[in-house]
């Protein structure tokens, strides 16, 4: 029997054959393991790992109730980056008791029985109500404030005495500090980051008193950040002698159809008394992300290698192969995302004392000043978008279905590329972004030693900037995915000689720890030719590549003849801002218009107008955009702000919406207009056309109603009920048909679209009548009974005809019976400040979304309903398993 087949992964009950990742077991690709299981354990020979997201009691204070804060405890907690220290002495732990100790909820007689019981991930923000006391709208006016206490116990068995117990927590947010059995553990201050404690010291066999304190001041955040153990969290035992933490790093200097050459580095830890000699293994096996299993049968391995590791120290084994053959990772729809599995072994007197897998992809990246990005020799122009991390009306915990349903409505669109905007993800996206076949530029911060606003990371930077980006950067190296590092967003001191002192010495850090890899920044103020500048590789332009507003000035060619070696983006493009099937009068000539009272914006109830047309002050629109990427053809491609809507940030409505104007697609997960001018231009071989505005318009009878068609036709001809209103011809970059003239009349649209000279693709929008019944549809009717699953059911209200009521408002009460449960409903209406766990919402542009959520253990039949008055009613069945 191979040492694979030995191998055991318990999740669900199940026994799954062949191998499955241990470094992020939860992961496991669509229809094994969805979602993380609640005290699930995956064990390979020598290494266990368990997670322990069920069963926390939780208690949040609006104020501080323990006298406890960063800075009473710093002194204790900045140890817990020494593994991430190269540059300068180590931080020691003080001696003596450590602060928090006589804290009552850190204690084990602490009666917790009235807390509120949750599971992690967990933020406690999202659930509201809206207006919170002192929270901004920029923050999404939630109350992500205060201290929050989890608390839970954790058995050690006899067996565990002789090993090294790790905790893993993949985010808390923000200023998080452990306490095990009363005594301070360690923590981390930046909320983003994955980070790792040894409480080994601090266990004793039986029971054991996790508690966790999370604190957030009210002002630290430029959007909506959650609050909470967010992430998931991990307890990892394993042999003193190990695989370090992101312990392996494989690279791929040299890719062929033919062979791959392959770099192997392997850091091995030794937290005992004595010397140990040990041998390294790793063999190489194929991964299908589909299944979530490797291979039976090793494609390679690597030669053996032994060492001998001082006690209580660290050594490097270093080892190379080659891959005959070899399946390549590129990015869809033009290449398939292939991926392997390393598993890395530790022997000790021919027993094996530890196993460490790691998912990586073979593939090359060419920077070309000229020509961009190339993946295994072949262009891929970057198609991106930003993405902040919150998801929707479920908040900041991450749910990896509702992840998965970003990228699945993103990649539908043409998206190519994700800019991490501007914090690290959690893990598993970047495992979803491996699988999907999208770029990456992983970001980690979004602030330096100058602030932004009044509690961001500059108060952190000094201490902490090195633990955080060498850690951000050793957690996800081996991910195919990524094509850069950004170290830093709109850097306040980009301007300054202290702004390229400090990107200097970023910069030295990115280098040391991936020399293969370029480094980027989004750049909104420097120059070409700044020190700041000078320091990264690719240079991202923040709106200056396209010219702000209705400006088209552009930053392109003076980076470009400044650096003709290097390559150069927009990080940040367009901002266009409109809310979704809102359409406003008159309609702006010009093919970019900065928002403002009357040309596409109406205060009176908050909105911006879907023609598509219209910007913030900085920003531009998506047809300006195309124009000028197409001027400047050595551009290697953009990252659109943003792909999806998101809480926060509600330009233009600072300070009276609470969420985010600029999605491409809303906050509900429903598509924007704007997302089919997005289609038409990086889907050009897509038979589409679409058709705005909605044509039901009982106040505008014999007034002057444009008509455009969104698509990447040749020609297109429009019929006003039956009569055409002439056919246009498509102009270079130009991906909007546009009848500005056409008189409405309630009926139909209908446009006809050619592509050499042949019929293309074809819309109709119809006049809808009043609303009359509800539908209910959703995006899966079969979900697992993991507790974890979702399903997003989308209500639209229809005419009798069944024609969707394009301004349809009507509340909905939406009920659920069996094995699952509705924790969230919305509508993508950046003003509607019901709470997202209600039940009842008021259709937005005739649509509302309920999430469905399974119950853990469960199958069975669930039944979904919509009603509201005067409506017919609606059911949807959807099947648990």
């Amino acid at each position: 029997m191979t040492l694979l087949a030995k191998m055991v992964f318990k999740a669900f009950g199940l026994l799954l054959p062949g191998l499955v990742l241990l470094g992020h077991p939860q992961t496991a690709d669509a229809g094994v393991v969805r979602k993380v299981p609640g005290e699930y354990q995956a064990v390979a020979l020598g290494r266990e790992r368990v997670s322990i997201n069920i069963g926390w009691r939780f208690s949040r204070f609006a104020s501080n109730p323990d006298s406890l804060s960063y800075d009473t405890m710093k002194e204790w907690i900045l140890p817990s980056g020494n593994d991430f220290i190269v540059n300068g002495a180590k931080h020691e732990r003080p001696t003596g008791s450590s602060p928090g100790s006589d804290v009552e909820y850190v204690q084990a007689s602490f009666d917790d029985s009235e807390w509120e019981v949750v599971d992690v991930p967990h933020d406690w923000a999202i659930k509201g109500p809206f207006h919170a006391a002192g929270i901004p709208n920029s923050m999404g006016a939630l109350p992500i404030n205060g201290v929050g206490w989890y608390r839970r116990n954790l058995t050690i068995e006899s067996s565990d005495t002789d090993k090294s117990v790790f905790l893993d927590i993949d985010g808390a947010m923000s200023n998080s500090a452990v306490f095990i059995n009363g005594q301070l553990v360690g923590g981390w201050p930046y909320g983003y980051n994955s980070y790792r404690l040894d409480v080994t010291p601090y266990l004793k066999v039986g029971e054991n008193l996790l508690a966790i304190r999370i604190d957030n001041p009210l002002n630290f955040s430029r959007w909506y950040p959650g609050a909470g153990l967010y992430r998931n969290i991990w307890l990892v035992k394993v042999d003193q002698t190990h695989i370090s933490q992101y312990g392996t790093f494989i690279t791929t200097p040299v890719v062929s159809a033919e062979s791959a050459d392959l770099d192997l580095s392997v850091e091995i830890e030794n937290k005992g008394n004595a010397s140990r000699q040990v041998e390294v293994k790793t063999d190489v096996y194929v991964f299908d992300t589909k299944t979530g299993q490797a291979g039976t049968d090793a494609v390679t391995s690597f030669p053996g290698a032994t060492a001998s590791v001082a006690a209580d120290s660290k050594q490097f084994v270093n080892t190379s192969v080659t891959v005959a053959n070899p399946q390549l990772w590129g990015p869809k729809p033009d290449q398939e995302p292939k991926m392997y599995i390393a598993v890395t072994t530790l022997l000790a007197n021919g027993t094996v004392i530890d196993t460490y897998e790691t998912r990586f992809g073979i593939r090359s990246i060419t920077y070309d000043a000229n020509t961009g990005i190339s993946v295994n020799g072949k262009r891929v122009y970057v198609q991106g978008t930003n993405n902040h991390h919150d998801q929707g009306s479920i908040g900041a915990a991450f749910h990896l279905r509702a992840a998965e349903r970003q990228l699945e409505l993103l990649q539908e669109m043409g998206c190519n590329a994700l800019r991490m905007s501007h914090n690290p993800p959690a893990p598993e996206f970047l495992d979803l972004a491996d699988r999907f076949g999208f770029l990456v530029l992983d970001e980690i911060f979004d602030v330096w030693k100058e602030e932004k606003i009044d509690d961001d990371y500059h108060v952190y930077f000094n201490d902490w900037h090195e633990p955080d980006l060498r850690t951000f950067m050793r957690r996800d190296r081996n991910h195919p995915s990524i094509i850069a590092w950004s170290f830093g967003n709109e850097i306040v001191e980009q301007t300054t000689s202290s702004g390229g002192a400090t990107a200097r010495e970023l910069r030295s850090i990115v280098k040391e720890e991936d020399s293969t890899r370029q480094l980027s920044a989004g750049i909104n103020n420097a120059k070409a030719g700044s020190e700041f500048a000078d320091a990264v590789d690719i240079p991202g332009m923040n709106y200056q590549g396209e010219g702000r507003g209705t400006s088209f000035d552009s930053a392109y060619p003076s980076y470009h003849s400044t650096y003709p070696e290097k390559v150069l983006w927009a990080t940040e493009s367009s901002s266009a801002v409109s809310s979704r099937g809102t359409y406003l009068f008159p309609v702006t000539s010009a093919n970019s218009t900065t928002v403002t009272e009357g040309p596409g914006m109406a205060s009176d109830n908050l909105s911006v107008s879907a023609y598509e047309l219209y910007a913030v002050s900085w920003g531009s629109s998506p047809d300006k955009v195309f124009g000028m990427q197409d001027r400047y053809p050595y551009v290697a491609g953009e990252f659109v702000w943003t792909g999806w809507d998101y809480l926060g940030e509600p330009s233009p409505f600072d300070t009276e919406a609470r969420s985010s104007y600029f999605g491409i697609i809303d906050l509900a997960g429903f598509k924007k207009d704007r997302f089919f001018l997005y289609q038409a231009r990086w889907r050009p071989n897509f038979p589409m056309a679409h058709i705005l505005p909605h044509w039901t318009w009982p106040d505008r009878v014999g007034q002057v109603t444009p008509v455009h068609v969104f698509s990447a036709a040749d020609e297109a001809e429009l019929f006003v009920n039956g009569k055409s209103a002439g056919k246009l011809q498509r102009e270079p970059s130009n991906y909007r048909f546009r009848w500005d003239n056409v008189t409405y009349a309630p009926g139909e649209l209908h446009v006809i679209t050619y592509k050499d000279s042949e019929k293309w693709a074809e819309e109709t929008v119809k006049t809808a009548g009043e609303p009359a019944k509800l539908s209910l549809t959703a995006d899966r009717t079969a979900i697992s009974g993991d507790g974890h699953d979702l399903s997003f059911v989308t209500v639209a209200v229809l005419d009798e005809n069944g024609t969707i009521v394009p301004e349809a408002s009507d509340a909905i009460s939406f009920s659920i019976s069996g094995p699952a449960e509705i924790v969230s409903t919305d509508n993508g209406n950046p003003v509607d400040f019901t709470a997202f766990p209600s039940l009842t919402r008021n259709a937005y542009s005739g649509l509302a979304l309920a999430v469905v959520r399974s119950k853990p253990g469960t199958s069975g039949e669930i039944s979904v309903r919509a009603q509201g008055a005067g409506l017919e009613g609606a059911e949807i069945l959807l099947k648990v398993s």
